[in-house]
């Protein structure tokens, strides 16, 4: 269990004050001039060291997405772009980060950009995240106005300016490259990549896509250093990491721990376990909407990291962990998600813009069982020919959920097609 020292976001239920003052007696915004002058290069590479892999869902170190960035700054300026859309259900970790403590984001912002050589950051905020939006904007406010941000941030000598742009709340655009057509003003749909954004980001210039965690935690980790962040959570899953609880649980809620904490352990801790008890449960989901669940029998022993979960052909994803007991239709579950995705798929690539709807309908009467069980082959087929074959993972995420559910409950689903015929023979022979 993380010892209360070593939390990285210290106000994360909104106990104490929001503003500047109670986020400086935190400990934020504590010497920030000291770490820009120890100059790029050397933030950079203690951020690589420190093993931080990004919190928004793909785990790609940071540190090195960082050194990507070109070293000097030509004709194009540089931009740094940070990634609060969290439009995945089951997510809402980023929520309380700029509701509750939204300076640490604000000096990560200033520090990032330092290292990237940008002097403006946009943030882009879920369209549903109004009093969130407020909250950040107040936070950014009040940077100005202390001269924490702006003409020589800090006292550092560097210009820097921070913007909170506002989406429309569009799936989709939690995609780095939608996420960046949207903020240019043009519909949110991604880019075919290279060239990647390090190259050719907002408005053609180089620019860096970040998770609102992965920048929040920065200035606490060059604070303390490397070494104590590695040395939390597991060898290449380093570090603490927040996790958003929701479902058949106790007490649902948003927690910080260690990376490799074992999925029981974070629930039975934090949520008061498992609603009616461990042996109620049938499967989680454990991060976010678009990864594979996985079965009690998994859920016993697994742990909470990259690897581990990997492993077990899921994904720790955002660590949006949905819980379901034994209450839970595991396919109507699915079937649910599958209307989602094909609600939100931007439409361009064709394997996701007729596969999401076909998938929907197959799932639809998987649910009542008025389907073949060859039909269960063919759906397993299609999802192959969605995934890795659109521009960006949505196809991805719309596919996941489906083979989780019949890599892990095909008997069931066969079980719902026997009795939908068993029924309808039934209903014939009363006739």
């Amino acid at each position: 269990m993380l010892s209360d020292q070593d939390r990285i976001f210290t106000n994360l239920y909104g106990i104490h004050d929001v503003g500047l003052e109670g986020a400086r007696k935190r400990g934020d915004w504590d010497g920030t001039a000291g770490i820009l002058a120890r100059g790029r290069e050397a933030i950079i590479e203690e951020m690589k060291a420190s093993g931080l892999r990004g919190r928004g869902g793909a785990g790609f170190p940071t540190g090195l997405k960082w050194s990507f960035m070109p070293k000097e700054v030509g004709v194009r300026p540089h931009y740094l772009v940070v990634n609060a859309d969290e439009s995945e259900p089951g997510s809402c970790k980023d929520r309380d980060i700029l509701r509750h403590d939204p300076h640490k984001l604000v000096e990560g912002c200033l520090i990032a950009s330092f290292a990237m050589n940008a002097h403006a950051c946009y943030i882009y905020v879920r369209g549903e995240y109004y009093n969130e939006a407020v909250a950040l904007q107040k936070a950014v406010d009040q940077a100005y106005a202390a001269g924490l941000i702006g003409k020589n941030a800090s006292g550092s000598g560097y210009d820097f300016d921070l913007y909170v742009h506002r989406g429309a709340g569009a799936y989709i655009c939690g995609e780095e490259t939608a996420l960046l057509e949207s903020l240019e003003g043009k519909k949110g749909m991604p880019r075919l990549k290279p060239p990647f954004p390090a190259a050719m980001g907002l408005y053609g210039c180089p620019t860096t896509v970040n998770n609102v965690e992965s920048i929040a935690v920065a200035p606490t980790i060059l604070r303390r250093g490397a070494a104590w962040f590695s040395a939390l959570g597991r060898p290449k899953n380093a570090g603490t990491k927040l996790f958003s609880i929701s479902g058949h649980v106790n007490k649902p809620c948003n927690v910080e721990e260690e990376l490799g904490i074992p999925l029981r352990e974070l629930i039975d801790t934090y949520c008061g376990g498992v609603r009616g008890g461990w042996d109620n449960l049938l499967a989680v989901i454990p991060g976010g909407s678009s990864v594979p669940m996985i079965p009690k029998s998994i859920c016993d022993t697994v742990l909470m990291d990259f690897d581990s979960l990997r492993e077990v052909k899921s994904s720790l994803g955002t660590a949006a962990v949905i819980v379901m007991d034994k209450s839970t239709d595991p396919i109507k579950a699915i079937a649910r998600l599958s209307k989602f995705y094909k609600h939100e798929s931007c439409g361009q690539c064709t394997p996701c813009r007729e596969g999401t709807g076909w998938m929907m309908r197959v799932m639809d009467r998987m649910v009542q069982g008025r389907a073949e069980v060859a039909e269960i082959d063919v759906l397993e087929q299609v999802t192959r020919q969605i995934e890795g074959h659109t521009i960006c993972a949505l196809g991805d995420a719309a596919a996941w959920p489906i083979q989780g559910l019949i890599r892990h409950f095909r008997p069931l689903m066969e079980e719902r097609i026997a009795a939908y015929k068993a029924s309808k023979t039934t209903a014939m022979a009363a006739e």
